[in-house]
């Protein structure tokens, strides 16, 4: 194995880490060494995808936590140092971007659900590992955002805005906890993940034929890549910044 991808010795933290691009990344990191914990809302979801960690020879924990809930991150993060006594990579995958008719019928708890789950936890979570990390001397943080950002995305302005906030708050923590922790993003494009289900699939493939440079959405293990390499020593020169990953959206 390249040593520069050899994660042996190293725990992962894995937000929405139970399906999609999470676990995608969680098991990428898992067959280059690491241990992994997963979390999402649904604990016995992730126990199938620690049950494939395991199966690559790593250890795994399941854990279900709701990450726009403080205390049950707390309870997250306690469970994860009391089982292996550090974590030296954080993924802040989970994301959520629900449909509405219109502006008007976003309701305050829509909203607020979006921006828990989408900015708010992430903060939580890069507190209490970022210290721990930079307490220890190093560590890599990756938080997964959207181009919805970056563009005007109709029937998402929420998620737009919580995840402009999460490239601001990445800059902010390099900051904060640097040199020994790096904190960076990936700025996704269309995935086809669970979240594409709700989608006009036929209205999707017309537009990204139209607009995007790859002319289709991207499938989840397409996001490995780049997770890779920001959680490795490859990139460590790299913190403070955004990678696209997004098949050439505008």
């Amino acid at each position: 194995m390249d040593k520069l991808l050899d994660f042996s010795g190293q725990v992962a933290l894995v937000t929405g880490g139970s399906r999609g691009m999470g676990r995608e990344m969680a098991l990428a990191l898992a067959a280059r060494g690491a241990d992994v914990i997963i979390t999402s809302r649904k604990a016995q979801a992730c126990e199938g995808v620690a049950k494939e960690v395991q199966a690559l020879g790593r250890q795994a924990l399941a854990y279900g936590c709701h990450v726009g809930k403080w205390e049950e991150i707390d309870g997250l993060v306690n469970a994860a140092y009391e089982r292996f006594g550090k974590i030296d990579i954080l993924i802040n995958n989970a994301g959520m971007s629900p449909l509405y008719p219109k502006l008007s019928e976003v309701s305050e708890e829509l909203f607020d659900k979006v921006v828990g789950v989408n900015l708010k936890g992430p903060f939580r979570l890069m507190a209490l590992v970022g210290e721990r990390m930079a307490e220890a001397g190093g560590g890599s943080i990756i938080n997964i955002s959207s181009t919805a950002s970056l563009n005007p995305s109709p029937t998402s302005e929420p998620y737009g805005a919580a995840k402009s906030g999460l490239n601001a708050l990445t800059r902010s923590f390099a900051f904060a906890y640097g040199p020994q922790v790096r904190v960076n993003c990936i700025v996704a494009g269309p995935f086809l993940t669970d979240i594409s289900k709700a989608w006009d699939m036929e209205a999707f493939t017309a537009n990204a034929e139209q607009n995007l440079a790859l002319q289709r959405g991207g499938e989840p293990d397409e996001i490995v890549g780049a997770a890779l390499y920001l959680a490795s020593p490859t990139s460590k020169f790299t913190t403070a910044t955004t990678v696209r990953v997004d098949g050439g959206t505008p």
